[in-house]
């Protein structure tokens, strides 16, 4: 499975970060042609299952993720929150880790391991790399203002 670490630093404090960066609807505008279907009620907890639709008209594929952590930021505590990919298509984990900045703001670490099923190992630095890029992406648009 191939790893993503991408690490993202921001002047917002975490609890702010935490809160952009967990708006799971958000996450659905960030990628191309992709929607996220909220599947439990709110507030977001352990338990909570969504999914992330992407493709056009009848071609799509469903990545439902289920949260396994969650761990808001309290003061100086980080906060962590962990998905599991559920889904036919795409299979695996991501973590999304928020703590405060060494110069003030907030670091942001966003780590994933994921695996399309039907691409065998020899397409796994492409998956990385589209991956990195995919999800580099949505974090700078997840936390701008």
């Amino acid at each position: 499975m191939p790893g993503i670490r991408i690490v993202h630093r921001t002047p917002l404090p975490p609890p702010e970060a935490w809160l952009r960066l967990t708006d799971w609807e958000r996450h659905g505008a960030q990628v191309p042609l992709t929607r996220t279907i909220i599947e439990t009620a709110p507030p977001t907890r352990v338990g909570t299952v969504f999914t992330a639709r992407t493709g056009v008209g009848r071609i799509t594929f469903d990545d439902p993720m289920e949260v396994v952590l969650w761990q808001p930021p309290e003061g100086a505590a980080p906060g962590l929150v962990r998905l599991v990919k559920q889904g036919r298509a795409v299979t695996g984990w991501a973590e999304i880790a928020v703590r405060p900045g060494p110069a003030g703001g907030s670091q942001v670490e966003w780590r994933e391991e994921l695996r399309v099923r039907g691409l065998g190992r020899p397409f796994d630095p492409l998956v990385a790399t589209a991956g990195r890029l995919l999800f580099s992406r949505a974090v700078v648009r997840l936390l701008r203002a």
